[in-house]
């Protein structure tokens, strides 16, 4: 799992600094899916119960799942979530990063800057011995007492040998899913959502595209992260690379 965090890690630090205003998603994607079988993996995504594409690509108010297309060109202001994913001998590594292509409005500045502060607040708490909706706990607290608001239908999730494993790991407390300790050597995928407006959302006409029903921005980050005894080790850490 280290070395298939380390592909999706490399891939999207790539991304971040080579996308600009021009680019189309199916751009994004296509130098996603080169890289991922240069660095000698494969795309978690694609064919992932029937998606097309090997990254899911949003711009603004579109949320998750976006299907890239060459008609969605990426213009200055945008706010571009990246979400990926790799797989290195049966192992997955999954992670997402919200581009701003400037001139950036301040409210585009600020729903990214708390959607990534929020996966912050996320991580500190994980460790071993740790109940798992703490991680959620502080998620919705840095996110809502900021203004902003929570998708509820979209979660993290364990991860391994399959992309999505149990158990869930909601962005919000909530009665209705399990609340597990957290033990040492659980992998799971932690990826707060944060929308500038309504937590509410609907899915497009394509079946996967998921935008806010007010319109409002939405941004996300993502790690992938091994709970160790008295932390997380982020596998998916883009820190420190080129």
């Amino acid at each position: 799992m280290r070395c298939a965090g380390h592909v999706v890690a490399t891939i999207l630090a790539e991304l971040e600094t080579k996308l600009q205003p021009g680019w189309t998603t199916a751009d994004i994607d296509a130098y996603a899916e080169r890289r991922v079988y240069e660095l000698g993996a494969r795309p978690a995504f694609k064919g992932y119960r029937g998606f097309p594409a090997s990254t899911c690509t949003c711009i603004n108010h579109e949320v998750v799942h976006g299907i890239p297309s060459p008609r969605r060109v990426i213009r200055g202001g945008d706010l571009v979530k990246v979400d990926f994913g790799a797989i290195v001998q049966g192992w997955y590594g999954d992670s997402c990063l919200t581009i701003g292509i400037e001139p950036l409005s301040q409210q585009a500045r600020d729903v990214m800057r708390v959607a990534e502060q929020a996966l912050a607040a996320g991580l500190s708490v994980v460790r071993a011995g740790a109940y798992l909706q703490a991680i959620s706990g502080q998620i919705q607290d840095c996110i809502e007492t900021q203004g902003y608001s929570v998708v509820r239908g979209y979660v993290g999730h364990g991860i391994g040998r399959s992309l999505h494993e149990p158990p869930q790991v909601p962005n919000f407390r909530t009665s209705q899913l399990p609340n597990p300790v957290l033990q040492a050597g659980m992998a799971l995928a932690i990826e707060p959502i944060a929308n500038a407006g309504s937590h509410e959302t609907r899915v497009l006409g394509d079946r996967w595209t998921v935008v806010t029903t007010d319109g409002a921005l939405s941004a996300q980050f993502e790690h992938t992260v091994l709970v160790t005894a008295d932390g997380c080790e982020i596998l998916t850490d883009r820190a420190g690379l080129p």
